[in-house]
C-alpha cells in the first residue's frame, strides 16, 4: 500500500461524509465540494490551512499525537477510524520496506484446547487477513460451506466476495461484505507491507465489482460484538451473536465466539448443528497451506 495515497484518500473520504451543520458550522451557501472545506478542518483542528493540506496531501511523517486527536475530533472520527489514522501516522514515519510474505504460523497447543472445550458455542481463530486458522467442531460445522473449497487456509473474504454460494448461506450477505472491506483496510493500515494481503486484495479488486467498490469507500471497522445471520445447508436459519476477542499473546490473531438466545429457534437449530457437526469426518482444524493430512497435529 502507498502510505501517501492511503493518508490522501482517507482524510478526503472523512472530511466529505462531515456537513457544516454536523460540525456546527454555517452553510456558507453553494459549496463546489461535499462536506466540509479543508479551511474548515483546519480551523476546527487547530492547525493553519498550510499544514493541514499538507496533511491531507499525504504527508504525516512527524505530525504529533495531539495534532493527530485534534484532527480525528475534527473529523468526528469513531474509534476504529481514529485508530486507522494513527496506523497510517505511525507506518508514515517509517522507511518503506519491500512486501513481506507472512510465515504461516501454528495455532498453539493450549489455543486449540481452549477452542475444542468450548462444545456449546461455535468458535474459530482468524487472522487480520480473515483466514480461519483454527476451529472447533461446531465452529467448521457452522463454516462448513467455506470449507468446500480446496484452497487453504480457508479465507472469509474470499468466500464472501466470489463464492456463488455466498448469498444463500450469508442472509445478509451485503452487510458481511461490507464488514469484510473494512475489516482489511484496517488491517492494511496496520501492516502495509504484509504480501499476502496485498495479494488478498488485488485478487479481490479484480474479480470483484462489489469489492472494488466498498474498497473505495475507504471505511474502516473493529469487529468486537455483533449479530450474524446464516442460512445453514443442514439446518436453516440462524441467528447467531458473536464475540471477537484479540489473543494478547498471539498478535493479529482473533478469536471468536458465538452464541444463541436461549429459547429460540436458532438455539434449536444450534442443537442440531451439534448433532451433524459429530457425523462430519476429519480434523476439526483446517489444513495449512503446505497440505498437511486431515486428522494431523500441527506442532509448533
Amino acid at each position: 500500500m502507498d502510505n501517501r495515497s492511503e493518508v490522501r484518500e482517507f482524510l478526503t473520504s472523512r472530511r466529505a461524509k462531515i456537513t457544516p451543520q454536523q460540525a456546527g458550522l454555517p452553510a456558507g451557501g453553494r459549496r463546489r465540494v461535499k462536506g466540509l472545506r479543508r479551511e474548515e478542518v483546519a480551523m476546527l483542528a487547530g492547525v493553519s490551512v498550510e499544514y493541514y493540506a499538507r496533511m491531507e496531501r499525504g504527508s504525516l511523517s512527524g505530525t504529533s499525537e495531539a495534532v493527530l486527536d485534534s484532527l480525528a475530533r475534527a473529523l468526528r472520527l469513531d474509534e476504529s477510524e481514529r485508530a486507522h489514522l494513527m496506523d497510517l501516522a505511525r507506518t508514515a514515519g517509517t522507511t518503506r520496506r519491500p512486501a513481506r510474505r507472512r510465515t504461516a504460523q501454528p495455532i498453539r497447543p493450549a489455543l486449540q484446547q481452549l477452542l475444542d472445550a468450548m462444545t456449546d458455542a461455535p468458535a474459530f481463530v482468524r487472522n487480520g487477513r480473515l483466514d480461519i486458522l483454527a476451529t472447533n467442531r461446531l465452529g467448521k460445522a457452522l463454516y462448513w460451506p467455506l470449507f468446500q473449497d480446496p484452497a487453504r487456509p480457508v479465507n472469509m473474504a474470499r468466500y464472501q466476495f466470489l463464492d456463488p454460494g455466498a448469498e444463500q448461506y450469508m442472509t445478509e450477505l451485503g452487510h458481511q461484505r461490507a464488514a469484510a472491506a473494512a475489516l482489511l483496510r484496517t488491517e492494511a493500515g496496520r501492516d502495509p507491507y504484509n504480501r499476502d494481503l496485498s495479494d488478498l486484495i488485488g485478487e479481490l479488486s479484480t474479480r470483484s465489482e462489489d469489492f472494488r467498490t466498498l474498497w473505495a469507500a475507504h471505511n474502516v471497522r473493529l469487529h468486537h460484538t455483533g449479530v450474524k445471520r446464516f442460512c445453514h445447508p443442514a439446518v436453516g436459519d440462524l441467528t447467531l451473536a458473536f464475540e471477537a476477542l484479540p489473543v494478547p499473546t498471539d498478535p493479529g490473531l482473533t478469536l471468536t465466539a458465538m452464541s444463541a438466545e436461549p429459547g429460540t429457534p436458532s438455539a434449536d437449530g444450534l442443537k442440531l448443528l451439534a448433532s451433524w457437526a459429530a457425523t462430519l469426518e476429519g480434523d476439526h482444524q483446517p489444513d495449512d497451506e503446505r497440505g498437511t493430512d486431515r486428522g494431523a497435529t500441527r506442532r509448533p
